[in-house]
């Protein structure tokens, strides 16, 4: 075992994040990882099968140890964490702005997920309280979500949606989406993209709001703050990537 690394002080804690340590850089064998790490053969077995059952490590096709879709899973949920704190501010501010409610979504399969909102203190509110699970083929921020997909999921998702292939095009093309009484009948809503360090799509901001009031070109009212909101969270997101 490199003794190099950081150690704890806790043996078998040290033991397994060597384990996790030697698959950073690939597929391993148990013989592989028996040499990269040090340990005895029995104990690298064990660990690496415990970790197996808590999917930290799972195999590939030709049996070999690899790291497993738990490590992803958290690492969405540190991102998660942080694009909650980063967009709360900025949602209070668009609510403030527009005098509607406003909502971050994020995608998760066939569903896109209420994850934050600042709701409109009085008067008639479009409430989607965090946690809602809403369809993928309806209202504009599954629109936002789903245009900058590869092709084949674009394709897959369109079938029963209410909206088309050329929307979406639209969609890439000024960077926000609207919808009037797309998902729920009286409802219109306005989005734009919030976009992780890669550049990947990670999120949608949006605001809703009765069609009285955002009229049936929401866009027209309220694409410049929802774009302007989405874009500050984007920027602090890859502030803080920057910083880490």
């Amino acid at each position: 075992m490199d003794n190099s690394s950081s150690s704890s002080g806790v043996g078998v804690l040290d033991k397994t994040m060597s384990v996790l340590d030697a698959l950073e850089s690939g597929p391993a064998s148990l013989a592989q990882l028996v040499q990269i790490t040090g340990l005895a053969r029995p104990t690298a077995h064990r660990l690496a099968v415990a970790l197996e059952r808590h999917r930290m490590v799972t195999r590939d096709s030709q049996g070999r140890f690899v790291l497993g879709p738990r490590l992803g899973e958290l690492s969405i949920a540190t991102g998660e964490d942080r694009l909650l704190a980063v967009a709360a501010p900025v949602l209070v501010q668009l609510r403030d702005l527009t005098g509607e409610s406003a909502q971050l979504y994020r995608r998760q399969g066939d569903l896109r997920v209420c994850v934050a909102a600042s709701e409109r203190s009085s008067g008639l509110r479009d409430t989607v309280p965090v946690g809602s699970e809403l369809p993928m083929n309806a209202g504009s921020a599954a629109q936002v979500l789903l245009a900058w997909e590869d092709s084949d999921r674009i394709r897959r998702s369109l079938v029963g949606a209410r909206f088309t292939a050329a929307s979406l095009a639209q969609v890439r093309r000024r960077r926000w989406a609207q919808s009037v009484a797309e998902r729920e009948q009286g409802v219109a809503s306005v989005s734009a993209p919030v976009s992780g360090p890669g550049g990947r799509v990670i999120g949608a901001v949006s605001v809703s709001g009765p069609i009285e009031r955002l009229t049936r070109s929401p866009g027209r009212i309220h694409s410049q703050a929802v774009v302007s909101a989405a874009e500050k969270i984007s920027e602090s997101l890859h502030t803080y990537e920057g910083s880490h």
